[in-house]
């Protein structure tokens, strides 16, 4: 009895599967609209902009010079420390000097007599006593000894170390006693007058400099924030091939008050105004090349490669590919490719504010 049951129980479950599959309404064949994409838009406009950039650097004497002994010997004289000032020409070290005047002394004397048997031995000649070879011979020591009294008095004045302009003494390596051989290190002398600092610029920057061009300079050293006139004295001609940055030099005129070398400076480079096709930075795609995706009339994206210029805050500087009036794409680059149809939305922080 009970196996019936069941198996009219299974008969009624089936039938009853079979009424709903009869009135399922059909499947339906089309598929869902695809999704709008959407995009935010800037549009390109040229914009009267002066750039400004600011640069480190480290300020230098523009002279310095190391002072090396020519000669050997004891050191008699050193008179200068570091800080003192000298004026040009003004000694700054001297040597011993009593070999060397000593051996001065007697190739003077030699040279006396060679002069003394040259005229003799002349007398002769024109009396026919000696021969061409002899007065020639007489001729070759007097010049000899000319050259040899020449370099012995030259060799005295390398005992004495003239300042060659004015300047600072900045190092004193040695004392009064002390022997220094030739070559040696004694002190070195710098020109404060003149002060520059060395500056390394990206390659884009370097393009709109020139020799004489006017700057403004920080000191932070000397504190309040004051800016003191420079100018660009040199733009050294080659640029790194690695970083793309080349180097330029630019003078303190004049060199304010308590600027020393070594300390850190501050180079405000401005260009001067002119149009410039300015557009986010957000809107420069790179893929090997730099590019930036630009919506039609027809609400369809064009994929344009750029040459970009100089980065100005947010905004990035375009010399070709994008022409002004162009509806740059900003926001919405998740699935977006060439061709593709797009809906432009109202910036979110245009929205805000209204």
């Amino acid at each position: 009895m009970k196996i019936l049951i069941l198996k009219l129980t299974t008969l009624l479950g089936l039938a009853a599967m079979l009424v709903a599959c009869g009135n399922e309404a059909p499947a339906r064949t089309g598929s869902a609209p695809a999704r709008e994409h959407l995009v935010e838009v800037h549009r390109a406009e040229l914009v009267n902009a002066a750039i400004e950039r600011v640069r480190t650097g480290s300020l230098r004497a523009k002279t310095e010079v190391k002072l090396f002994t020519q000669e050997e010997g004891r050191i008699t004289a050193l008179p200068f420390y570091p800080g003192d000032s000298v004026k040009q020409g003004e000694m700054v070290a001297q040597l011993d000097d009593a070999l060397l005047t000593a051996q001065l002394q007697r190739a003077r004397a030699e040279l006396a007599q060679a002069r003394q048997d040259l005229e003799r031995v002349k007398s002769m000649a024109q009396r026919n006593l000696v021969s061409t070879e002899e007065l020639l011979r007489r001729e070759t020591e007097l010049e000899s000894a000319r050259a040899e009294e020449a370099i012995l008095a030259t060799r005295i004045g390398y005992t004495r170390m003239l300042a060659p302009f004015d300047g600072v003494v900045t190092e004193r390596l040695s004392e009064i006693g002390n022997i220094a051989q030739r070559y040696t290190h004694l002190l070195t002398l710098a020109d404060h007058s003149t002060l520059i600092a060395d500056v390394t610029l990206s390659e884009l920057v370097l393009a709109n400099l020139a020799e004489g061009y006017a700057v403004q300079i920080t000191i932070d050293a000397l504190g309040g924030g004051g800016r003191f006139a420079g100018i660009i004295n040199r733009i050294y001609p080659n640029v790194d091939p690695i970083t793309r940055r080349g180097q330029i030099e630019v003078a303190l005129h004049p060199v304010p008050p308590g600027a020393r070398p070594g300390q850190l400076v501050r180079v405000n480079l401005s260009s001067t105004s002119g149009e410039r096709l300015l557009v986010p930075f957000i809107a420069l795609r790179f893929d090997q090349v730099e590019y930036m995706y630009v919506v039609g009339e027809d609400a369809s994206v064009v994929r344009k490669p750029v040459v970009t210029g100089l980065r100005i805050g947010d905004q990035v500087e375009v010399l070709q590919g994008v022409d002004p009036g162009d509806m740059i794409v900003t926001r919405g680059f998740l699935g977006l490719t060439e061709g593709r149809q797009v809906r432009v939305v109202t910036p979110l922080s245009e929205r805000q504010e209204t």
